[in-house]
């Protein structure tokens, strides 16, 4: 299977954290709950485009 990288977005902050390998074929926005070492605290990072 092709996986490609992309990157999570803090919600709050907006700083790019995480960079996770995800499926080609998937259609929705990936949404992950993960520690921002930016805010200090767990909120939702989505995958930026």
């Amino acid at each position: 299977m092709a996986q490609k990288k992309v990157a999570l977005e803090c919600s709050v902050c907006g700083s790019i954290n995480y960079y996770v390998d995800v499926n080609v074929n998937h259609n929705q926005r990936l949404k992950l709950k993960k520690f921002c070492k930016h805010c200090g605290k767990h909120t939702m990072h989505y995958e930026t485009r």
